[in-house]
């Protein structure tokens, strides 16, 4: 299978409680899911007809098999998914309490294996001629995959389409500001960034959209796009720029919606479409995803979309 988008980054296993709005001392049963954002943002696209691959590692044991085994049943090629033989395939927790921000709890010391990223493991042809590759802020969290991530951008080029997810976590920096210098130096080497105001504001000083747009814009992007939440969504291109009205949908899960948010706007890049387009496009899709349960089997389709729309 010729690839058209390559993601680079997190994986693991999701645990959802099948009780929601209790803590997680009250849960009784759990629903086993795949995840991670990279992970999830190529089933996202897989699933809207891309052909798409992650980059990514696991662990020697059962929940590794069962990515492999879930990543093909999705459609996305698991050519690219290593293994960390000493460590094991990260596990995280979903608290439904509340639901449209649950708290995470993530087993992945002492390091995940997608952290482990060598310079062995990765596919330099397929980098260097992929129509996108897909880097995330995560990615660059701790080494060595930090300096390989930044080998791979170099490699790149900046070749369109070449993507950050700005992906902030804070649980997996030490410091905000190691997070702006690691993250922000990335977007000298990408065409597109994507995030919501808290990603912003730690890539480039901001959480002010427009602000932020001109900074990323200044260095270079051809296209910012910033997630406001209940406010839509921002899109800016050296050209103009505009806000898409947000999706008024039940939430069930928050948890995911950036990821099919991600995936849908990988199919409009490829698809050529412009940013209003685009943006309409991925918050359907991110909606969609808020108002199920799960992650990566909650990716919406074309046709689910289109409804929406």
């Amino acid at each position: 299978m010729t690839i058209e988008a390559l993601t680079i980054g997190r994986v693991g296993v999701d645990l959802y409680p099948e009780q929601s709005g209790v803590p997680l001392a009250g849960v009784s049963t759990f629903a086993k899911s795949l995840g991670g954002t990279a992970t999830n943002v190529a089933v996202a696209a897989a699933r809207l007809g891309r052909r798409t691959a992650v980059l990514t590692k696991v662990g020697p044991d059962g929940f590794g098999d069962y990515v492999r085994q879930a990543l093909d049943g999705f459609g996305v090629s698991p050519s690219y998914v290593g293994t960390s033989p000493e460590l094991q395939t990260p596990v995280v927790f979903c608290e439904l309490n509340p639901p449209a921000d649950p708290p995470l709890l993530f087993y992945r010391s002492p390091i995940a294996p997608d952290l482990t990223l060598t310079d062995d493991d990765v596919p330099w042809d397929v980098v260097e001629s992929v129509p996108l590759l897909w880097v995330t802020g995560t990615g660059v969290s701790a080494e060595p995959a930090r300096a390989t991530q930044r080998k791979i951008l170099e490699a790149r080029g900046r070749r369109e389409h070449t993507v950050l997810d700005l992906d902030y976590r804070p649980m997996f920096w030490p410091s905000v500001e190691e997070a702006r210098a690691e993250i922000g130096a990335m977007l000298d080497h990408v065409t597109v960034a994507v995030g919501n105001r808290t990603e912003v504001e730690v890539a480039v000083g901001t959480a002010d959209p427009d602000t932020a747009a001109d900074r990323m814009l200044d260095r270079g992007l051809r296209l910012a796009v910033i997630k406001k939440g209940a406010e839509g969504v921002l899109v800016a291109t050296p050209d103009g720029r505009w806000t898409v009205p947000p999706q008024r949908v039940e939430v069930v899960c928050g948890l995911g919606a950036g990821d099919g948010f991600g995936g849908a706007l990988i199919h409009g890049l490829l698809a050529g479409w412009d940013p209003v387009r685009i943006a309409e496009y991925a918050n359907a899709a991110g909606a969609l995803v808020a108002s199920r349960l799960a992650c990566a089997d909650a990716m919406p389709t074309a046709e689910e979309i289109e409804e929406l729309l």
